[in-house]
């Protein structure tokens, strides 16, 4: 699997989450903890979440 993280995370201080993407599902992790956990999601939910984030449906 292929780990990428946003364009937007600073190079310094590991403060972003990785998405790696597979024919199943999306992973996503923590990227300063690389062999901790990962939440994986269907493609269909990630692409909600990634919509909702950008509409500012998630803003507090």
């Amino acid at each position: 699997m292929i780990w990428r993280k946003s364009s937007y995370s600073p190079n310094a201080g590991g403060q972003c989450v990785e998405i790696g993407p597979t024919l199943d599902h999306i992973a996503v992790r923590d990227s300063k903890d690389r062999h901790g956990p990962v939440l994986t999601t269907s493609h269909s939910e990630w692409a909600g979440f990634a919509r909702d984030l950008r509409t500012g449906l998630l803003d507090r």
